[in-house]
């Protein structure tokens, strides 16, 4: 059911949230338009929305970017904006979340981080997958792995990798991001490692043709990649794993805190698990070699996490949430 709202758009230029985020607000509001974020006070003068939401607000944002969103609260129109990098650019959204109505937070512990700078709502609004991106198909040969990674080689992950390579060496493997030459073992997976960027279609065939896909959080250290100088604590789940259960591919993912909330984990004496977790590189070792071996469990285990994203974890759920809330503390008008 569409809300009888005049909605504004601002996206992040990530193309994995972006595309859901506006495919799912089209459907949910009565006028939907997407602006530019150099544009964005510009946009709102000449639509006169109900509500301007923006997301994450970095990345591409402009050096203006709050100058623009004080130009908009000044004509009347409320803004709200997402934070789907918390917590790991916290140095920057403790800074820009005061100077907004609204405040979503992917991170859950980051919720009492922007009550105490002074923003008065704030809310938890967990990560989704958009399913028209992230879905099954089947791929060419050239995309079947038997182990596959894709994401930058955070000093975390370089650990992990590090940890596991003899176990990868002897496998079909890919894995592809910035920084792998990090890898004191890099001579060893070199050969399986592709360099740089790897477009949202092409992450999908890798998804697909894998018969497990590995999921590692980043680190939240201030020193190690990221501008948290607050050391802010990470519980809550990034994007990659709804989307590798979109696509019904198998994960073996490292333990959050709130992943029992979102999936049935295979921990011991759990009826039909949706996901599979790894708290140490030696437990993933074992489970990579566990779930090769195992076809029929691997496979069950993927669709049902595939059921429970379809149902719960995509962007029209999460855009029916932020609306409710907006809503109910009478934002919209």
């Amino acid at each position: 059911m569409r809300r009888n709202l005049r909605l504004l758009y601002v996206p992040q230029g990530f193309p994995a949230i972006d595309t859901g985020m506006t495919a799912a607000l089209q459907q949910s509001v009565a006028e939907f338009r997407v602006a530019e974020a150099a544009r964005m006070s510009e946009a709102a003068a000449h639509m006169r929305p109900d509500v301007v939401v923006v997301l994450n607000g970095l990345h591409v944002f402009p050096p203006n970017h709050l100058e623009q969103v004080a130009a908009i609260r000044a004509l009347g129109i409320p803004t709200a904006i997402w934070f789907v990098d918390d917590p790991y650019l916290t140095d920057a959204t403790a800074v820009i979340a005061p100077r907004y109505d609204v405040v979503f937070t992917a991170e859950r512990t980051c919720v009492s981080l922007y009550h105490s700078v002074g923003c008065r709502h704030v809310y938890h609004l967990p990560v989704a997958a958009d399913p028209q991106l992230f879905h099954p198909m089947r791929v060419p040969e050239t995309y079947w792995t038997d182990v596959c990674f894709i994401g930058n080689a955070f000093w975390n992950r370089v650990e992990l990798f590090d940890a596991i390579a003899p176990v990868l060496k002897n496998k079909r493997v890919f894995i592809a991001g910035h920084n792998w030459q990090r890898l004191a073992n890099f001579a060893w997976l070199q050969p399986f490692i592709r360099d740089g960027w790897t477009p949202v279609p092409e992450t999908v065939k890798y998804y697909n043709g894998a018969k497990i896909v590995i999921n590692m959080h980043r680190t939240t250290e201030a020193y190690k990649d990221n501008r948290n100088g607050r050391n802010w604590p990470a519980e809550s789940l990034n994007p990659r794993i709804f989307e590798m259960a979109a696509c019904g591919a198998f994960q073996l993912t490292d333990w959050r805190e709130e992943l029992p909330e979102h999936f049935r984990v295979d921990a011991e004496g759990t009826v039909n698990p949706e996901i599979a977790t790894f708290r140490s590189a030696e437990e993933l070792a074992y489970k990579i070699e566990h779930y090769l071996r195992h076809d029929e469990e691997r496979i069950r285990i993927a669709a049902r996490g595939f059921r429970r994203t379809w149902r719960d974890h995509t962007f029209l759920r999460r855009v029916r949430l932020m609306l409710d809330i907006l809503e109910t503390i009478a934002i919209a008008r």
